[in-house]
């Protein structure tokens, strides 16, 4: 497992506002499946990028997050502020994939859909500091 190529830094380049500089990368059956469970929050800057993914649920989690879906482009296409857990979100049939983010997310960057945002993997340097 390359830890570099795990974590991504995303900014929502729209609003000039990064939304997270340590998210970790949901891209493989396993990941996807396990997500956030288990987690008992999340730090400022952090989250999860599920792709592929039009959807997800809360159910066993033990926190509210915010929901961000974007296409394939990074074009935002919902959001979804305080997801509370053992909720299921509406399918976002064009959605390429989707960010789980700590509450305020969403609010403290503005991010709204139309939005533009930017992925992009973060260097061995950032993720060792982190």
């Amino acid at each position: 497992m390359n830890i570099a190529r795990d974590i991504v830094r995303v900014y929502n380049a729209t609003k000039s506002e990064s939304l997270g500089d340590q998210i970790s990368m949901a891209d493989t059956s396993m990941r996807r499946l396990f997500g956030l469970l288990g987690k008992r929050s999340l730090d400022p800057g952090s989250g999860l990028f599920i792709v592929p993914s039009q959807a997800i649920h809360t159910v066993g989690m033990a926190f509210p997050i915010d929901v961000i879906f974007v296409d394939d482009k990074y074009n935002v296409l919902g959001v979804r502020e305080a997801v509370r857990p053992f909720r299921v979100t509406r399918v976002f049939w064009k959605a390429y994939g989707v960010l789980e983010l700590p509450v305020g997310t969403i609010s403290g960057s503005r991010t709204e859909v139309g939005d533009q945002i930017t992925v992009k993997f973060a260097s061995p340097e950032q993720v060792a500091g982190s």
